[in-house]
C-alpha cells in the first residue's frame, strides 16, 4: 500500500511508523486512521518484523483528531459517525492486540487520540522537554470515549478519572509518575535511546515467546478465570515442544548467551 499520511519503514527487524502530517501536528483524519490500521496489520503479519516503533514527524507526536475533519463529520448522519468511530476503534484494537512489542516514541505532544496511540503500546518513551501527554477533550465539548479503556489499563481507573474529567495535559515527568510513560529521555537522545532499547529487546527475547505472551495478555479479559487458566495451561504445554524453547533451555543450562 502506498501511504500518504504516514511513513512506513522496515529495517533490522524493526518496523517504524512515522505519523507524517506535520503541518497539522500529525492529527488524525479518516485517511490516516485507515493507513495506520493497514500498517499495524502489515507489521504484525510480516515475519521479518520483530517489533514496531511509532513516532511523529515535526514538533508533535500526534495532536489527536483533526478538528476540521471532526467538524465535517458532525454534519453527517448518526450512522455515518458511528461507522467512522468504529474505524477508529478498530485501529486501536489492532495496535493493542499486536503479537509483537510496540513502542511509542513521544517526541512532542500526544493529545487525545494521540495519547490513545501512545498508551495502547507496550512501552512509551517520551522526550524530557517536548514530550506531553493529555486528554483535553472535555475542554472542547468532546470526550475520550474510545481511548478510555487504554488509559484505564495503563494507569488505573482512579487516576484516569482525574485526568479525563479535568482534561489534563501532563509533561513527560508527571506522565511517567502516573504510569503513562515508561521512561523519560533527553530530547536529543530520544530516537537513539529508543532504537537501542528495541534492538536489545529483540536480541534478548524469543519471538515465539513474546508472541504467545502478548496473545495471553490480549485474551486475559475475554475469558473467565477457569477458561483463562485452561488456555494458559495449553499455551504452557505448547511452547515446551517448540525448537525455540529447546534452544533457550540448552543455552541457559550451558550458561551461554543466546542472541535471538
Amino acid at each position: 500500500m502506498n501511504y500518504t499520511s504516514i511513513i512506513f519503514e522496515v529495517a533490522d527487524r524493526i518496523a517504524t511508523i512515522t505519523l507524517s502530517r506535520p503541518e497539522r501536528r500529525n492529527s488524525m483524519d479518516d485517511l490516516m486512521i485507515k493507513e495506520l490500521t493497514e500498517a499495524f496489520t502489515s507489521a504484525n503479519r510480516n515475519p521479518n518484523v520483530r517489533a514496531l516503533i511509532i513516532t511523529g514527524a515535526g514538533s508533535a507526536f500526534c495532536a489527536g483528531m483533526d478538528l476540521d475533519y471532526l467538524k465535517k463529520f458532525s454534519e453527517k448522519s448518526h450512522d455515518e459517525n458511528v461507522e467512522d468511530a468504529r474505524n477508529l476503534m478498530k485501529m486501536y484494537q489492532v495496535l493493542h492486540s499486536m503479537k509483537k512489542p510496540t513502542v511509542a516514541v513521544v517526541n512532542g505532544a500526544a493529545l487525545g487520540g494521540g495519547c490513545g496511540i501512545a498508551v495502547a503500546c507496550d512501552f512509551v518513551f517520551a522526550a524530557k522537554n517536548k514530550g506531553k501527554i493529555g486528554v483535553p477533550e472535555v475542554r472542547i465539548g468532546f470526550l475520550p470515549a474510545i481511548i478510555l479503556v487504554y488509559l484505564i489499563k495503563r494507569m488505573g481507573e482512579g487516576k484516569a478519572r482525574e485526568m479525563v474529567i479535568r482534561g489534563d495535559i501532563y509533561d513527560s515527568q508527571k506522565a511517567a509518575s502516573l504510569g503513562l510513560v515508561t521512561e523519560v529521555i533527553e530530547d536529543e537522545s530520544l530516537t537513539e535511546k529508543s532504537n537501542e532499547f528495541v534492538k536489545h529487546l529483540i536480541e534478548d527475547t524469543c519471538s515465539s515467546s513474546l508472541n504467545l505472551t502478548k496473545e495471553l495478555f490480549t485474551r486475559y479479559h475475554e475469558m473467565n478465570e477457569k477458561e483463562l487458566m485452561e488456555y494458559a495451561a495449553n499455551l504452557n504445554a505448547l511452547i515446551r515442544k517448540t525448537d525455540d524453547f529447546k534452544r533457550g533451555l540448552d543455552s541457559f543450562l550451558n550458561k551461554e548467551k543466546l542472541k535471538w
